[in-house]
């Protein structure tokens, strides 16, 4: 086995696994994040405390996380690089830290594919910014500008990051199934413009 593969894992995984939301709300608010709103330690349940810097700082430091994992790999593992993408989203998803029980991803995703290639964060934020407008929903963004950005990619010619990025859509399909569920039956909360 490469041991290149292993040093990629470790510090991808740990490095995507850190809980800032978590971290976050309960230097500055004395709470657990977990116990409010939704439960998520994402950006958007952070914002439900009312409270929108510590949300801009979770929002910030879930995509840093994103694209710092990319930027290790560039410069030292630089035929991992899609790897270290997976597994650091896996990581927030999935960190050990809390029972594997994480945020939906989309931060971090956005930091990946802005370290990946700044044309494809472009095209994720100003998805999502129009899609956010029209219908006012925030997971429905979340949802539909990861595909955007997968089918932009197939045009870019590179087989094994349009996998790589179909591969993160369908995990972010399966984090928001249960926004799914209740944008179907129209009781999703809508985001204030």
């Amino acid at each position: 086995m490469n041991i290149d593969i292993v040093y990629v894992f470790i510090y991808s995984y740990f490095l995507g696994s850190v809980p800032f939301g978590l971290i976050i709300t309960k230097i500055f608010l004395g709470k657990d994040i977990r116990n409010l709103g939704s439960g998520n330690i994402g950006t958007t349940n952070v914002l439900r405390t009312g409270n929108k810097s510590l949300a801009a700082a979770t929002l910030l430091f879930d995509v840093l996380k994103g694209y710092i994992s990319i930027i290790i790999a560039y410069k030292y593992f630089n035929e991992l690089v899609y790897f270290s993408a997976l597994i650091c989203f896996i990581g927030h998803i999935f960190p050990i830290w809390l029972k594997f029980k994480g945020g939906k991803g989309v931060a971090t995703y956005l930091g990946i594919i802005l370290g990946i290639s700044f044309m494809l964060g472009v095209i994720f934020g100003i998805s999502w910014i129009l899609i956010a407008v029209i219908f006012r929903y925030s997971s429905l963004s979340s949802i539909l500008s990861p595909i955007i950005v997968c089918i932009y990619s197939v045009f870019l010619n590179n087989e094994i990051q349009s996998y790589l990025l179909f591969i993160i859509f369908v995990i972010i399909i399966f984090t928001h199934k249960e926004n799914i569920i209740r944008l179907k039956n129209s009781k999703e909360s809508k985001i204030k413009l």
